[in-house]
């Protein structure tokens, strides 16, 4: 019955003493009152039927007992608690620039370096809750695959459609960061980001790439840029009249330049060599930027003391009654 139900008063049930010692204490009455007339004998008594009312004249005390029982514990406030966690989220807003170009079909991450950036940029993105995402691509023009979105599931369909060729080969960086830039500008969101990944170096576009960084510094947007691809050579697919071929191509990625545009804007560079180390950045990049969450907990009472009230003070209002009317007793 006091499952899960709590008591604001508990010490009110000392009060329940009294509920005993009324019953005693009308036994006792009972018992010290005289009879009005003597007899030598009552076994003649005995032989006469009781009426319904002697049968039942303990009900009235018994229903005032009860109906103070319960106005005690009614007194003791019982209350069952609902309890929970309002969460207030200040998103992160992101812009994720995904480089397109030929040299992202090498194979010295596997099953390609797009392939894997793809995979690694879809994880990432399942991971996140509250922020809003989108996506450019780019390789010598860029342009937006996905808006600023919440609904990943969108998100990702766009990017898992994403291969080069899709745009004239080539490598606009600064086209990229300007078009991420762009979209993430007007954000009154307090942490916005660029994702730069590209395995090559600024040979498209009109924009410099130091002068979108700076830009994107202006709006307070900090870069992350990655530099995918093994150092040294790595092999290609080439298609032959005989089939794929592989054939060795130099690894060309612009490491000062990404990192200075990563320290323009007060982010970081990375350099992704493997499969492995390409995970492991997305999920730092993940740790350093999480959405920070408010926490209010709260702990809602409802009170249920109104039942034991209204039973026990119509257990005491038939008594009175009763007591008074039908088990009315002669002076």
């Amino acid at each position: 019955m006091f499952k899960d139900i709590t008591f604001a008063y508990p010490w009110m049930f000392w009060f329940l003493a009294i509920v005993p010692i009324m019953l005693v204490w009308y036994w006792y009455q009972g018992k010290k009152k005289q009879p009005a007339i003597t007899y030598s004998s009552l076994t003649v008594m005995n032989k006469v039927p009781k009426t319904w009312k002697e049968k039942f004249r303990d009900i009235p005390v018994l229903f005032r007992a009860l109906g103070v029982g319960l106005l005690i514990i009614a007194l003791a406030r019982p209350q069952t608690f609902n309890s929970g966690e309002n969460m207030f989220a200040q998103g992160i807003d992101i812009a994720m620039l995904l480089d397109i170009s030929g040299s992202m079909l090498a194979e010295d991450l596997k099953p390609n370096r797009v392939g894997e950036a793809k995979k690694v940029i879809d994880n990432f993105i399942e991971g996140r809750t509250s922020d809003r995402i989108g996506l450019v691509i780019f390789s010598r023009e860029a342009f937006t695959q996905c808006p600023l979105t919440i609904d990943y599931s969108v998100l990702r369909n766009l990017l898992s459609e994403v291969k080069p060729g899709m745009i004239e080969d080539g490598t606009a960086i600064g086209n990229a960061i300007a078009n991420g830039v762009n979209r993430l500008k007007d954000s009154d969101s307090k942490s916005k980001i660029i994702i730069l990944l590209t395995d090559g170096m600024n040979n498209a576009g009109e924009i410099d790439p130091i002068s979108a960084a700076r830009i994107a510094k202006v709006y307070n947007i900090r870069i992350y840029t990655i530099g995918v691809g093994s150092k040294g050579e790595a092999p290609y697919p080439v298609q032959t009249p005989f089939g794929i071929r592989y054939q060795m191509i130099p690894a060309e990625i612009d490491e000062a330049m990404l990192n200075q545009i990563a320290s323009i804007t007060n982010g970081k560079f990375y350099r992704a060599t493997n499969n492995n180390k390409l995970e492991e950045i997305y999920k730092e990049i993940d740790r350093l930027e999480k959405t920070k969450i408010e926490v209010t907990s709260y702990r809602n009472a409802k009170e249920l003391f109104l039942p034991w009230l209204s039973i026990g003070l119509l257990l005491i209002f038939l008594e009175v009654g009763l007591s008074k009317t039908i088990f009315k007793r002669l002076p």
